[in-house]
């Protein structure tokens, strides 16, 4: 099944899903499952910069209950250069599968459905409902998977539980602010720089007091396993019209990672105010600023301990090995369910580090027992919680 599942590409940009998300319905149907299907309208998809997507829902209700909803994303990013096998062919070496998506997230397609399907092969008096969504937007924010579906009132879960890794439970992650920086001046022939304004000029006095800024940030640090300090980098400038033309406008692209202890919006409204006050040091240039997104971290809430203890119980046991809680410094969709109030934790196939399963990177992979180790463990945490026994 994650082979099937790999085979289809899904990369995002550009974001076109929907064949993806046709075989993904047919491989649950296949399963003997009940597929929802949400598709998102176009004038949404566009406005993520996506051109096509549709969410799934797997529902199963044993009885009066919790709704434990159970999340992987379809959607990966482009396979890049370097790969010494076919991001799509899903070959498997030394016990290892091999393929854009077999980690983050394709396998949790399979981890969490044949989970469901234990529990199903048990044919016990169980007391909740087990959700399953696929949705194919993690890569561009999760806006349209989801907090679409959370909004629609689609679905509104007691617990959730998101693609992760087998050998420790995330409980909390970073946050993410992108914003767009336009800095302009006055263009000028350079035989005579003086007559214009120089927007690059302008631009390096914003970034070096951006750095001075991000230089502080040692001394902020969480109280999270996992999780050091908030961040800044910029990933992208461009500008200037010719070698021989004073720049007459820079485009920048600032990311800042928030640590769980921060507010996504404060972060936002002051690193827009310092940019535009470091902006007006600089005589005769306008500065816009633009947010492009805002990602607010993956925060503990009350009922969390119940979902990562009976992960946690059980992964220890089966592994043999202490698995512990830990935060991450990435940011994913699940905070979406967290913003929604429901206790929320990360965990699923996957190797110990995303290094190792080079996530986002050539040759990405995943080693099949840790697959079926994964599947095991939410099975048998799933249980706990509709028993009673957690």
């Amino acid at each position: 099944m994650l082979a099937e599942l790999v085979k289809v590409a899904s990369d995002n940009p550009p974001g076109d899903c929907q064949r993806h998300a046709d075989r993904a319905a047919q491989l649950f149907e296949r399963l003997g499952f009940s597929v929802e299907r949400h598709k998102v309208p176009d004038e949404l998809v566009k406005s993520v910069g996506m051109i096509s997507a549709t969410n799934l829902i797997v529902r199963h209700t044993f009885g009066p209950g919790p709704t434990i909803a159970l999340n992987a994303h379809g959607d990966v990013v482009a396979p890049g250069e370097g790969w010494t096998v076919d991001p799509y062919g899903a070959e498997i070496r030394d016990g290892w599968m091999y393929g854009r998506g077999v980690a983050t997230s394709k396998s949790d397609f399979v981890t969490y459905a044949y989970a469901l399907l234990a529990l199903l092969a048990l044919g016990e008096k169980l007391s909740g409902t087990v959700e399953i969504h696929l949705t194919y937007d993690e890569e561009v924010g999760g806006d349209i998977g989801p907090l679409y579906l959370l909004q629609q009132g689609v679905t509104n879960p007691d617990y959730a539980i998101c693609a992760g890794l087998s050998y420790g439970v995330v409980t909390a992650h970073n946050g993410c602010l992108h914003l767009d920086v336009e800095v302009r001046g006055k263009s000028a022939h350079a035989a005579r720089p003086e007559t214009g304004i120089d927007a690059l000029e302008a631009a390096t006095h914003i970034l070096s007091r951006l750095y001075s800024l991000r230089a502080g940030f040692s001394k902020q640090r969480s109280s999270v396993e996992g999780i050091t300090t908030p961040s800044l980098v910029i990933g992208l400038i461009s500008g200037g019209i010719n070698t021989n033309v004073v720049p007459d406008k820079i485009v920048m692209r600032v990311d800042r990672r928030m640590i769980p202890e921060e507010n996504g919006a404060d972060v936002a409204r002051e690193l827009i105010a310092f940019i535009e006050t470091s902006a007006r040091e600089m005589p005769g240039v306008e500065c816009s600023v633009r947010q492009l997104m805002l990602a607010d971290p993956l925060k503990p809430l009350a009922g969390q301990e119940r979902l990562a203890g009976a992960l946690q119980r059980h992964a220890s046991e089966l592994l043999g090995e202490e698995v512990p809680t830990h935060g991450v410094p990435l940011y994913t969709d699940a905070r979406h369910y967290c913003n929604a109030g429901i206790p929320t934790v990360l965990y699923g196939a996957g190797p110990r580090t995303m290094l190792e399963a080079n996530a986002h990177r050539a040759d990405e992979k995943l080693k099949i027992d840790d697959l079926v180790l994964a599947t095991n463990v939410v099975a048998l945490a799933l249980y706990d919680l509709l028993s009673g026994g957690a």
